[in-house]
């Protein structure tokens, strides 16, 4: 099941490192806040060298994030992660540059759709 949500960055948190079995770790995490009528916050987390890329965000970016969710129980309560293992900047609407071409455009729903005008219309009725 592929999950994925578009939204604007609203909060980088720091990196965590520390000394595993398997090694060293490192994560990142990061808040969106989702576009519409009724936004939410939602926390994502990144492992290892998909905290590069967190690293490249600003407040205000907006973003498309590809996740899983994972749950564990510890002591009989359920904790429930938000995991992104891809994430890429869209391009804001109104900008007056052009994206690179490995950049992803993407149509924004918050663009009011106007009614055309009826005077040009070239249907027969």
């Amino acid at each position: 099941m592929a999950l994925e949500i578009d939204g604007k960055v609203s909060r980088v948190l720091p990196e965590i490192s520390g000394q595993g079995q398997n090694g060293t770790w490192k994560k990142q995490s990061f808040v969106i806040e989702t576009l519409g009528e009724y936004p939410k916050k939602i926390c994502f987390t990144t492992w290892g060298d998909r905290t590069d890329t967190v690293k490249t965000l600003n407040e205000g970016d907006r973003v498309s994030v590809s996740f899983r969710l994972e749950s564990r129980e510890y002591n009989e309560r359920w904790y429930t992660d938000a995991v992104a293992w891809k994430l890429q900047k869209l391009v804001n609407p109104g900008a007056t540059t052009q994206a690179p071409a490995n950049e992803e455009v993407t149509k924004t729903e918050d663009a009011p759709v106007l009614p055309e005008n009826k005077e040009e219309d070239d249907l027969p009725f």
